[in-house]
């Protein structure tokens, strides 16, 4: 995948203190690490429950669950913060 790709982050809400509602807290080192190798994201809500996929030229890249992202940081750290960069590297 060239650098500067467009990557849109669909997310869904989560519980958290026994409130649901759509968080970016814990999208924030997912965001640093694609940013960091030249992407560029874009957040978008979406109703599926505690899910995050990336999308690039119209594909599902890669999924998890929101709720096993690490909270805040720089995502170098998280392993599902680099499995993410690498899928979307890997994406045509």
């Amino acid at each position: 995948m060239p650098l500067n790709a467009l990557v849109i982050v669909r997310y869904g809400p989560y519980y958290s203190c026994g409130i649901a509602e759509h968080r970016t807290f814990r999208l924030e080192g997912l965001q640093a690490v694609l940013k960091e190798e030249g992407h560029r994201c874009v957040l978008e809500k979406t109703a599926d429950w505690n899910k995050v996929e990336l999308i690039v030229n119209g594909e599902c890249v890669y999924t998890c669950s929101i709720a096993d992202l690490e909270f805040g940081g720089d995502g170098r750290l998280d392993p599902l913060c680099q499995e993410a960069k690498t899928s979307v590297k890997n994406a045509n």
